[in-house]
């Protein structure tokens, strides 16, 4: 073979492709991939929990990214290839890892519900799952530290169980969720360990029917696409950095088939956002008359009401209702209203190709003028506006990741 034709590198990856978090670190391994012409990507469909695949071991491969773990560390060590760990569970000595900061995560999720206003704070997750047992510890700390108060709930699994069986519940499991859900005093930010867990919390809210956000606002981590989106109601999360942290694993494992030394300690990788939905959109309230006006705006702003409908709902006089408002809110009912018609818009406008005329019965107007009219006043912009900017936007992300 000719001195300036490189060798092939096989590069086996050992990541599930069904959680959200896992296709993002194989984004960014093809990312980089794709900035090396002699890397040759191998990859199956696979769990999270899945042994060394036979392909694997029979294969001259040149290196391996993963989610490592005590079941199948014994095998990949005996390829005598180099190894990056993507899941980072345990520590096994001489495999590089690269790991989501599991304590910025919490301060996220802490910041976020006390910006909505909450005061009392909740967490659920698995008691023997790393990354749920480091985001409980911090958001203690930070809770501590603020003086407000903590009530946690954790899924006493098998030590050692995959994770698989760690995030499933039975009906008994279920039933002790339910207890602990009705124990906690409204309103409370709900921190959960993953979006599993979320969808679970959220399932059990509704069958005890705790109204999320007002009694009861929860955060998941993941961002989900399948999950958030199909939880009821849509649940918010924290966007991990997964693509970046695929990324640099390829860097190090790269840096490993060169001959460089592999890093001795892990590198965290900070979460990119907050992804705002229906689970935590809410300004906690302790007036509980308020917050049930509040879901009642909510659920029925884009139907057309008004304040006198708001009127009719709530137990309170007219006078009473705007004054309370105000002094919770600091708005009025009627700007309640707005605010979440406007919401409705802007979402309908990035999301989907709707003309005006198709969005504004579904944001509660009769004419497309008078959205608009709205629209303009409380965001500056005219809906086209609007929707060339986000447009003009995506378009360099696209940019920025090709």
């Amino acid at each position: 073979m000719p001195r300036k034709v490189k060798t092939r590198r096989k590069v086996a990856l050992l990541i599930e492709t069904s959680r959200s978090y896992g296709r993002g670190v194989l984004r960014g391994i093809a990312r980089f991939a794709r900035t090396r012409s002699h890397w040759s990507l191998l990859h199956q469909e696979m769990t999270i929990d899945v042994s060394l695949p036979d392909w694997m071991k029979e294969t001259a491969i040149s290196g391996v990214i993963g989610r490592i773990s005590p079941r199948n560390v014994d095998s990949l060590r005996k390829l005598n290839v180099p190894c990056v760990d993507v899941r980072c569970s345990h520590r096994f000595e001489g495999i590089p890892q690269v790991e989501t900061d599991d304590a910025k995560v919490a301060e996220l999720a802490f910041e976020h519900l006390r910006e909505r206003g909450f005061r009392r704070f909740a967490f659920c997750g698995f008691q023997h799952a790393h990354y749920s047992l480091a985001r409980l510890d911090r958001l203690r700390q930070l809770t501590h530290a603020a003086g407000l108060p903590l009530d946690a709930y954790q899924t006493a699994n098998i030590p050692g169980a995959p994770t698989t069986i760690l995030e499933q519940t039975d009906a008994a499991e279920m039933k002790r969720i339910s207890r602990w859900l009705r124990s906690l005093a409204p309103p409370t930010g709900l921190f959960v360990c993953n979006d599993i867990r979320g969808q679970q919390v959220l399932n059990a809210c509704r069958d005890l029917g705790i109204a999320v956000p007002d009694d009861i606002g929860v955060i998941g981590v993941d961002d989900d696409d399948a999950i958030c989106p199909l939880s009821d109601p849509p649940l918010s999360s924290i966007r991990p950095a997964s693509e970046q942290i695929g990324y640099r694993a390829a860097e190090i494992l790269d840096a490993m088939m060169n001959g460089h030394t592999a890093p001795h300690k892990t590198e965290f990788v900070a979460p990119k956002e907050v992804v705002q939905r229906l689970s935590t959109q809410v300004i906690a309230v302790e007036d509980r008359e308020i917050a049930r006006v509040c879901r009642f705006i909510r659920e029925h702003a884009c139907d057309g009401i008004d304040v006198q409908d708001v009127a009719e709902f709530t137990t309170l006089s007219r006078r009473q209702l705007e004054r309370r408002f105000q002094s919770e809110l600091s708005r009025t009912p009627h700007q309640e209203i707005t605010n979440i018609q406007v919401a409705r818009v802007r979402r309908l406008l990035y999301e989907t190709n709707m003309t005006l005329e198709q969005i504004a019965p579904l944001a509660g107007y009769r004419h497309k003028e008078s959205l608009s009219a709205v629209f303009k006043r409380e965001t500056g912009q005219t809906p086209g506006e609007f929707r060339r900017e986000q447009m003009g936007h995506d378009s360099a992300d696209i940019e920025r990741n090709a």
